[in-house]
């Protein structure tokens, strides 16, 4: 079967590679339909590596991903712990944490120490045409979303979960640093929770227009005075919550600056070089509590219900195949002719 396997820094391949191996207890194989491009995935493909992660040998990259269930092993049920069957189109959750570990068993599974994900190497990933996975990390989808939405709740579950950590009132203010499509998913549940004010900020103009569309009040690009514009703009409070989902450099300071004494700041987004900086005082002073977002846990029910409202589909600017994905990956990374969304097309539905 064809899969594309990342080699090392932008050097993507498409290969073909042998058929999975038999099903253990627990486990589907899946006929892969849709695939995005995460900013995560960018990452690993401009450096070989995420954070203190590297690639070290041929690596299949995605995880947000949905397929159509080919094949059962012993025991196959789903999230909702309801039997899986042959035929069904599933969203995947794509991590595997272990269930037994101190914070599994806390209810944090998202912070398993032992967590295997999908495209991170070693674990790889959804850009192939089969794969099994954990029955238990299949999420059957109704026919009214389409394989791209259905790959997109993946992304979805980030941006609620990042809006849960985020503690949203009714009528609270919001900054959201980063308008690809974790920022604009934010920006649109920060709509729906009822924010009062709603600020955005990128570096390109065409995402910008986007924010606005989903629900962003004010729209500025990205530069050093987009903390002055916040202030200017709330009469020198600052803004309730802020999340930062861009690349978490000058951003994270910028969402410090913004945040409002006593204010919340969301960190959704993974720097290039591993580190982050802001000022110490800043944030002393105000009193702020800084939230480190890691995933999301269990959030696929709650994704799937929104979905029939929220329209994932819109988020997407490009379409590929399979063996286009080197195509796909570089045009993206470069943030070539207006990029918001890359979704790669495996199989289409039957």
């Amino acid at each position: 079967m064809l899969a594309a396997r990342l080699y090392s820094a932008r050097d993507l391949r498409v290969d073909e590679i042998p058929a999975e191996q038999p099903l253990k207890k627990g486990e589907v194989s899946i006929k892969v339909t849709s695939v995005g491009i995460c900013g995560s995935d960018l990452h690993t493909y401009l450096d070989g590596r995420i954070g203190d992660t590297s690639v070290r040998e041929p690596l299949i990259p995605g995880h947000e991903f949905a397929g159509i269930v080919t094949a059962l092993g012993e025991d196959c049920r789903d999230g909702l712990d309801q039997p899986l069957r042959v035929g069904q189109r599933v969203a995947v959750d794509p991590a595997s944490p272990c269930w037994r570990c101190e914070m599994c068993e806390a209810g944090h599974p998202n912070l398993c120490r032992r967590l295997h994900f999908c495209g991170l190497f070693p674990d790889d990933g959804a850009l192939r045409e089969f794969m099994s996975v954990e029955a238990r990390s299949c999420f059957p989808v109704p026919d009214s979303l389409t394989d791209d939405t259905a790959a997109l709740l993946e992304p979805f579950g980030v941006a609620i979960h990042a809006v849960d950590l985020g503690k949203l009132r009714i009528a609270d203010t919001v900054a959201v640093l980063g308008c690809g499509p974790i920022g604009l998913l934010i920006i649109q549940l920060a709509k729906l929770s009822g924010a009062a004010a709603i600020f955005a900020f990128d570096c390109f103009d065409w995402r910008l227009e986007k924010a606005k569309a989903w629900g962003a009040t004010h729209v500025q690009r990205a530069g050093d005075e987009v903390a002055s514009f916040v202030h200017q703009q709330t009469s020198g409070r600052g803004v309730d919550v802020v999340f930062e989902a861009a690349w978490a450099d000058q951003s994270v300071n910028q969402a410090v600056e913004m945040a409002r004494y006593g204010g919340r700041v969301v960190l959704v987004g993974i720097p290039s070089n591993d580190l982050m900086t802001m000022k110490h005082s800043t944030a002393r002073r105000k009193g702020l509590t800084l939230i480190m977002s890691r995933r999301m846990k269990h959030t696929y029910p709650r994704a799937i219900h929104l979905a029939e409202d929220v329209p994932l589909d819109d988020l997407v600017s490009h379409q590929f195949s399979l063996t286009d994905a080197p195509h796909a990956f570089a045009l993206n990374a470069d943030y070539q002719d207006h990029v918001v969304k890359v979704m790669i097309h495996v199989h289409s539905k039957d």
